[in-house]
This record gives C-alpha cells, structure tokens and sequence, in this order.
C-alpha cells in the first residue's frame, strides 16, 4: 500500500476497467468523498491511455499525480493484455504518457477485497445463514463479463491482506444430471470449460444455447440482457432455465472457493450479473448449491454469504490501494 502524499490542488485517480465498461473517478484524499464517476466504453477507445484522457477532459483536466487502476486480468510485468477486451498498453510508458508520479494497477477482484474492510452493514445484503469469525478468511466471486475471484487474509500483523486470482478459470464443477448434460454441450466447443463459461454474461448466453440444444429447439438470436429479462420474467422456458442454472452454479462455486480457502469470514458476491437480478438472486437455489457439500454441509451452514450492494466497490478498493478511507455517503 502507499500513501496518498497530496500536491497542492492534486488528485489521485481511481480506474475500474471491465470487459465492457471503464469506470474512472477522483479523490482527493482522506475522508473525501469519490467524486466525478464516470463510465466510458471500452469499445470506443483504443487504449487505456486515450480513455484516461479522455476521461479527464470531460472531468475539466484535473491535475493528477498518482493513480489506481483496476482491470479485469492478471498482472504479470509491465505489458498487459486484457482477455475480455481489446486492450493491450505498457504500464510504465502509460504512466509517462500521462505524466504521472505513479500508476499502481491491481487486479479488479484484488480492488474488490481491498474494499470489503470499508464496507457497511448497509453495503451488504446477507443471503441465507451464518455469521462471520473474526479475522477468518473471507472469498469474494462475482459473475459480470466474465468471473472474478479473489480473497482476504490477516497477516501475522493485523493487516487485511488481498490475494488476487483467476479462480474464475477453474474447470467447471456440475451439480446434477442437467448441468452434466449441459457441461457434454459445451464440451463439443470448448476444449476447456471453465466455470466463466457459464458463470458470466457470456456465461449466461452458452447456458441458454445449450439449454436449447438439449431441448430440441433452435435459440434464439438473444442479448445476455434478453435472456435476463424473458428468464425474469418466466416467459420463455429456456432463459428461464439458464437463470436457474447460472445461480445454482454460482453457489456450488461460491462454496469450493469457501472450502478452499476456510472463507468462515464468508464468501462476498459482486458483479454485474447478480445485480441485474435483483431480488430474484436471493430466492434463487445459490444457496442451497452453496450449503450441499455432503458431510460439510454443516460447515457451509455457518459460512455467511453477502451480495455486496455498495456503490462502485472496485473504485473504493483503489483508494484503499492508494492508502485512503473515502468518505462514505
């Protein structure tokens, strides 16, 4: 972590780069509030130097001297190509483009456990039982463009200590004789099914495509938004069957993650998917999958599991990053 040393007029910028999506705001240091959120398309730039760019041009060319960005990808090194979307740039020649004293990138699900300790009881909606053991591992997981993972430990000092992944790469676990069946599907196109393939945005298309498949019908050309809203709906028996099964597929995930990591802290669901289904998810089987391991279904019982619903959580995270508590509304 480093600390936010503040120039005169100065603010540090704060990035969330998804698949779809760049989210881009300012702090200007502790105990203030995130201010000037904006969202961009990714689509329509070539780079994250031209989006920062442009960001800050519509945010009045602010003077910027340190910056945190999240992005949807590993950090390995200087040179970053992201999986879900086009972009490819250099870290250190983007924080000279920029003419930054520095550009700290984190993983966005490493951003996301850096959050947590900030949030609320009111940032958090608790689905089903259990209670958090102090100090215990917690797991975070959210579908969107594709599936975050990551996790939060203390160190032997005292400190919350975010571990990034890419646990949403891990192979495909079915729960029942139809997600088997969906899984043999998916299979003919993939050499490698991981659980992103169907716990995501495009996650949700292959379940509604092969659910087709499996039914005899032809699917229909639909958007990931579509086969939400028919599925909400409960309108149309394929989307409504990709919603039940995105969500069972979900808990049983959410639950090896717990088990792996002893998230006895609890598991935290964030994401773009969860919140287009509002009320729904919390009905939904997630947490029957997530309670149904056998001998420990016990232990799952006492392992809570939040949706967290604060606003923009990843850019909270950046600012933690950079050694600053914003100020909540």
């Amino acid at each position: 972590m480093m600390d936010l040393v503040q120039t005169s007029g100065s603010a540090a910028l704060l990035g969330d780069i998804g698949g779809t999506n760049a989210r881009f705001a300012l702090v200007h240091g502790e105990h203030e509030p995130i201010v000037q959120e904006r969202i961009l398309s990714t689509g329509d730039y070539p780079g994250l130097h031209a989006a920062v760019q442009a960001y800050l041009q519509e945010a009045g060319q602010p003077v910027i001297r340190r910056a945190c960005i999240a992005i949807a990808n590993p950090i390995d090194g200087d040179a970053l190509t992201m999986t879900n979307n086009h972009w490819q740039f250099s870290v250190e020649a983007t924080r000279q483009a920029l003419g930054l004293d520095s550009l700290l990138m984190l993983n966005d699900w490493e951003a996301m456990a850096m959050a947590v300790p900030a949030l609320s009881v009111g940032d958090l909606a608790q689905i089903g039982p259990g209670a958090p053991v102090p100090n215990a591992a917690k797991g975070l997981i959210g579908p969107g463009t594709g599936l975050g993972v990551s996790s939060l430990v203390r160190s032997r000092r005292g400190d919350w200590v975010p571990i990034a992944g890419e646990g949403g790469h891990v192979s495909l676990s079915p729960t029942c004789e139809r997600d088997a069946d969906i899984l043999r599907v998916l299979w003919r196109q993939h050499a490698h099914v991981s659980a992103e393939r169907v716990i995501s945005g495009m996650g949700l298309l292959n379940l509604y495509r092969a659910i087709c498949q499996l039914n005899g019908t032809d699917p229909e050309p639909l958007e990931v938004a579509q086969v939400t809203q028919r599925g909400l709906a409960a309108n149309d028996v394929a989307c409504e069957e990709a919603l039940v099964c995105l969500c069972r597929l979900l808990g049983n995930t959410a639950a090896n993650l717990a088990l792996t990591l002893g998230a006895r802290g609890g598991i935290y669901i964030g994401g773009g998917v969860v919140d287009h289904l509002g009320d729904y998810f919390a009905q939904s089987g997630f947490r029957a999958a997530f309670e149904a391991k056998g001998r420990f279904e016990s232990y799952m019982k006492r392992i809570p599991t939040y949706v967290i619903r604060a606003h923009q959580p990843a850019l909270i995270g950046c600012a933690m990053a950079l050694g600053v508590t914003p100020l909540r509304p």
